[in-house]
């Protein structure tokens, strides 16, 4: 869906199935935005993939995607992971692209 949405919209999409290869394209190719899964291959380890590319340096703009939306504080302290915000799945496709382009208008220039 994401890469349908995005790709559609004009944006370049790469995308990385666990931790590691997220990592690995993030130093490859430092990406405008980023947008990780709260439960990549396993719970919580998109909290630490966040912790990961801060502490490579990160400045885009990061977003959780979740499916446990409101109950994500719950679960997860995200205030020290600094996002830019959380997605809840399903996805709206209007209300992905128009956070989207507001964080990149206001992002600092990587």
């Amino acid at each position: 869906f994401l890469k349908i949405v995005l790709e559609g919209a004009g944006y370049e999409f790469v995308s990385a199935a666990s931790a590691e290869e997220g990592l690995r394209a993030f130093r490859a190719a430092p990406p405008d935005a980023v947008i990780v899964d709260l439960m990549m291959e396993e719970v919580d380890s998109g909290t630490a993939l966040v912790k990961d590319l801060l502490a490579l340096g990160c400045r885009a703009p990061i977003f959780m995607l979740s499916s446990v939306g409101d109950s994500l504080n719950l679960l997860t302290d995200t205030n020290p992971l600094g996002l830019a915000g959380v997605f809840q799945k399903p996805l709206a496709m209007e209300q992905l692209l128009t956070v989207l382009r507001a964080a990149l208008a206001e992002a600092p220039p990587a």
